[in-house]
């Protein structure tokens, strides 16, 4: 399974965010430590705080911070939630999918099953289990 860039850079922010709990980070913040679009990440953090994993607040001091703690933010959930409208295969888009042997094809129901292990197996896990270590800043970054 090959999951979006979306859900990568969802827990690229999860990930950092986790690892200093008690601040608020930027979109702009992360998006920058790692290298990734500002724009796509801000969509990405949108949903991950429409789900209920993060909470946001604008202007000075404003930022992303976890909603709970890690320690009850599953994996498999956070993956369910960012890969909602992300199909495994064909077949299983909500439309059904163009694909031309869906009436007889085997293949779905041996998907369907590896999909929902996989998921099952990221239940197991936390992103307290996954977090970074905090981040050196600067003594002027630490100011702002």
């Amino acid at each position: 399974m090959r999951l979006t860039s979306f859900t990568d850079f969802g827990f690229r922010a999860l990930m950092r965010i986790a690892s200093e709990p008690d601040r608020a980070f930027s979109t702009a913040e992360i998006a920058d430590e790692f290298g990734i679009s500002r724009h796509h990440l801000t969509k990405t953090m949108a949903v991950l705080a429409a789900a209920g994993f993060l909470t946001t607040r604008r202007g000075v001091g404003g930022g992303a911070m976890l909603a709970r703690p890690a320690g009850r933010i599953g994996l498999g959930a956070v993956v369910r939630v960012l890969e909602r409208e992300q199909a495994l295969v064909e077949c299983f888009r909500a439309d059904g999918g163009d694909c031309v042997i869906t009436p007889e094809c085997r293949l779905k129901h041996f998907f369907a099953e590896a999909e929902e292990a996989f998921l099952a197996r990221l239940d197991g896990y936390t992103l307290a289990d996954c977090t970074l270590a905090p981040r050196a800043r600067s003594v002027a970054e630490a100011r702002s």
